[in-house]
């Protein structure tokens, strides 16, 4: 199993919306090497989800669920 940091913009997608989808498709990348990362990622690896912006906090922890 892997760790990985899913950075996110609260107002794009926060905290509060993962909650609520349970689990959610990362869409939107735009960054190449996060983009690799993603790729990389495998089913019950592990992932901080980390609000970037005004916080900049960890503020939970999701688990890749499809690869």
């Amino acid at each position: 199993m892997a760790y990985w940091l899913m950075k996110s913009e609260p107002g794009a997608w926060s905290w509060d919306n993962q909650v609520k989808e349970g689990v959610a498709e990362w869409d939107g990348v735009r960054n190449h090497q996060a983009s690799n990362n993603m790729k990389a990622m495998t089913k019950g690896d592990k992932a901080f989800f980390y609000h970037s912006v005004n916080e900049k906090r960890i503020v939970g922890i999701v688990s890749v669920v499809k690869e």
